[in-house]
């Protein structure tokens, strides 16, 4: 289960990022996360991902 609380997501996501995986569609498919559903949570707190950085910012 992934952080509610977006920032707390936001460097989990990040972490797990820049650690573990290539891509955050390689994360969702790993972690049986909701892509378009991270992707709303952390644009609402002004987050965007970046995928030549692999990580939002």
């Amino acid at each position: 289960m992934l952080p509610q609380d977006p920032m707390i997501l936001l460097s989990y996501i990040n972490t797990k990022l820049r650690d573990e995986y290539a891509s955050l569609e390689d994360l969702c498919v790993s972690l049986d996360a909701d892509q378009e559903e991270i992707l709303r949570t952390l644009e609402a707190a002004g987050y965007t991902y970046d995928p030549e950085k692999d990580r939002f910012l």
